[in-house]
């Protein structure tokens, strides 16, 4: 039997042995300690990632990730046009992770309830549009009909912007235009859509683009801009300066100054900072539970070593070296971290699996945007954090374990 396995064969006697009571119920509270702490961290992150996901899905599915504007027209909604025949536009297709490009229009409008007026953005999109957003979040009615060849005055509006002017599915809406001259429109509410983004639901109307173009009194290639999409989200920074670079280098002269590519993160800075301030709520966290989980297991190993310093000096006589024997006191140790790890795992993923499909904790839609607490697990990130704690625990455990080189067999093995 090589030494790796005397080791590990020590450590599992060690480890089925009754041994004192002081010694069970510290390596009891170890393994609580280790299982509370490593549940605290997977609920913790679940809810923080969940959080980053949502938001920036809504986000995203309101505006896109990336846009490309006129200058001059970004401060505002009141925009000035580019033209939709593009010369980049090929060349954004074969851009890595391009997901989707759509041209859009806006224009400021203030629909007129019986009893009540809202200022809102009316968004126009063409046949190109993807809806699926919109889609997901529709609680009645149809989204705009934006296919045919002929345009209707069909808009689809948010469920808080419905409840304001107190209008229902298939009602007429007047919508009012501030131009020289002022104008006004009749539309006809086709869908009502409920993102639960109260900061933006309330002022965002879709509609068919030519609506928009017609009102801003452009002709069919003028729009505000082009709404482009990527697939991998944690690219965002990366995939900007790609499209960037393709618009940049496929514009020549004046042009160069007229239009800005800008992603979501650009457009909503204080939103993304606010979830990137969790960041630092997580690893308060993290750093708590590790440095709990560690204190309490060196407790418990340092009273499992006392109470074997007879054993560990028969050991030695036997000519088993310091590092052997601290390398067996640690395998025993990692026992009681993997089963705490064990029932962490089983309580943090079934407390987050349980909230994500009965959300059953809620939360302030004014303060969070979101109506309950949002969950997102991915495996790799799930791996990563188990794999690094069982790490960080057990190397530091080896610090504790060099005590074994103060005891002296003559003194142990004359004691007994």
């Amino acid at each position: 039997m090589g030494r790796l396995n005397l080791e590990y064969f020590l450590a599992r006697r060690i480890a089925t042995q009754t041994g004192g009571r002081k010694n069970n119920v510290m390596v009891r509270i170890a393994t609580l300690s280790v299982a509370i702490g490593i549940a605290v961290m997977i609920i913790s992150l679940s809810v923080i990632f969940g959080f980053k996901r949502e938001i920036a899905a809504k986000l995203s599915g309101f505006g896109s990730h990336v846009q490309i504007v006129n200058l001059d027209g970004n401060v505002s909604y009141e925009t000035v046009p580019i033209s939709k025949n593009q010369p980049f536009l090929s060349q954004i297709r074969s851009v890595r992770n391009f997901s989707g490009m759509y041209p859009y229009a806006v224009t400021i409008g203030i629909p007129r309830g019986e009893r009540a007026m809202q200022g809102v953005v009316l968004k126009g999109v063409d046949s190109t549009y993807d809806w699926s957003f919109f889609r997901q979040n529709l609680v009645e009615g149809e989204l705009p009909d934006v296919q045919s060849g002929v345009r209707t005055k069909d808009i689809a509006v948010s469920r808080s912007l419905a409840d304001l002017l107190e209008v229902s599915v298939g009602d007429p809406l007047e919508m009012l235009f501030i131009q020289d001259p002022p104008r006004r429109d009749l539309f006809r509410v086709a869908g009502i859509y409920d993102t639960q983004f109260s900061e933006i639901d309330h002022m965002m109307v879709l509609t068919d683009l030519r609506n928009v173009q017609r009102l801003n009194g452009w002709d069919s290639t003028q729009i505000t801009g082009f709404e482009i999409a990527t697939s991998d989200f944690g690219r965002l920074e990366p995939f900007t300066d790609d499209v960037y670079q393709v618009v940049f280098d496929n514009l020549t002269g004046d042009e160069h100054d007229s239009l800005r590519v800008i992603n979501i993160r650009e457009r909503f800075p204080m939103i993304f900072d606010w979830l990137d301030a969790h960041n630092v709520n997580a690893g308060v966290i993290i750093t708590v539970m590790l440095l709990v989980a560690l204190f309490n297991m060196i407790a418990a190993l340092l009273i499992i070593l006392l109470e074997r310093t007879s054993m560990i000096g028969t050991l030695k006589a036997l000519g088993m070296g310091n590092r052997a024997l601290q390398k067996m006191f640690v395998i025993r140790s990692s026992f009681v971290i993997i089963k705490g790890m064990f029932w962490g795992n089983v309580v943090g993923i079934g407390l987050c699996l349980l909230q994500h499909c009965t959300g059953w904790i809620s939360l302030s839609q004014e303060g969070y945007f979101l109506t309950t607490v949002p969950i997102f697990i991915d495996w790799g990130w799930l791996a990563l954090l188990n794999a690094a704690t069982f790490l960080f625990i057990v190397a530091l455990l080896a610090l504790p374990t060099m005590i074994i080189s103060l005891i002296l067999p003559e003194k142990t093995i004359r004691f007994e």
